[in-house]
């Protein structure tokens, strides 16, 4: 057997080895806790729940975080997407998975959107915010151009970028971004 031979068959063998063992000892997606902590600035309340186990929603967390991320002008709250919250998820464990992002802004109700769009504040009149698939956060000590390319990369919907007010806008709609 000549040299090159040898050393083909000796990668073959090492790698069939190698590569299931490197996956047998990988946790799967489905085993994993996930945690949010979260902060909303106009109530004032803090939640730390865990609202995912081996991939199962779990829903007293769920009801934890739809009731932080009620309309704080009216009380009303709704169900927040789980897809929203699995993206904080993912940008909260990139940036600061022990420390709190301060939500600006969850479900708004039509009436406070309404009310809101009249006042001039630049809000969308079909807004995603009403259906509890929007938000509005800033992750403290991360610079929110961070934040935005990160959000940007999730590729699940809307990103957008507001420096001037400190926060970036993410939702599960279609992907777009807006903001400079």
């Amino acid at each position: 057997m000549n040299r090159r031979i040898f050393l083909r068959s000796a990668a073959a063998i090492t790698g069939s080895v190698i590569v299931p063992a490197a996956f047998a000892n990988k946790t799967p997606e489905l085993e994993i806790d996930k945690e949010l902590h979260l902060y909303n600035i106009h109530t004032g309340e803090f939640v730390k729940t865990t609202f995912q186990h081996a991939g199962q929603y779990d829903q007293q967390g769920l009801d934890e975080l739809d009731h932080l991320l009620r309309d704080h002008r009216s009380g009303e709250s709704t169900l927040i997407s789980r897809t929203l919250l699995d993206d904080i998820h993912t940008l909260q464990q990139l940036f600061k998975p022990n420390q709190a992002i301060e939500i600006i802004s969850g479900y708004r109700s039509p009436k406070t959107n309404e009310k809101l769009r009249a006042m001039g504040h630049g809000v969308a009149k079909r807004s995603l915010h009403m259906q509890g698939k929007a938000i509005d956060i800033r992750i403290p000590g991360i610079n929110l151009r961070q934040v935005r390319k990160a959000a940007l990369a999730l590729k699940s919907g809307g990103v957008g970028y507001y420096p001037k007010s400190g926060f970036i806008h993410l939702d599960v709609g279609r992907v777009r971004q807006w903001g400079s």
